[in-house]
């Protein structure tokens, strides 16, 4: 059965950092590429970051390049999403998900190619 549990989420100030984990169980994690999305109040759910599996690769959105940076702990089935400089339009429930297709930036993007999704953590950023 395969999980995902995001954890790491907050509210902070405008201009501070978090750290979102994820932990994964039911799948044989290295080999899986991974993904955040987020959705923030009534607006669609938008591509964050993306990390393929074998040779990590990683792909960011426009939105958060330079800022966010994805990685991810094989020995402990562990993906994270370090986030710096924080902005109040970065508020939004942040979610993981995991893919056995993504092999671009382009497919990275599109959440029909992702297979599971946590349940999402709520990042709260004040100005």
């Amino acid at each position: 059965q395969v999980q995902l549990g995001e954890s790491g989420g907050g509210l902070v100030q405008a201009g501070d950092s978090l750290r979102l984990s994820c932990a994964v169980s039911g799948f044989t994690f290295s080999s899986k590429s991974m993904g955040w999305f987020r959705r923030a109040p009534g607006k669609e759910r938008e591509f964050v970051a993306a990390i393929t599996g074998v040779d990590i690769s990683k792909y960011y959105s426009d939105s958060v390049k330079g800022r966010f940076t994805i990685s991810r702990d094989n020995a402990k089935n562990t993906l994270y999403l370090q986030m710096n400089s924080l902005k109040p339009e970065d508020t939004a429930v942040y979610y993981c998900t995991v893919s056995t297709s993504i092999h671009s930036k382009a497919t990275s993007q599109q959440a029909h190619n992702y297979d599971y999704w946590g349940q999402g953590t709520q990042v709260t950023v004040s100005s």
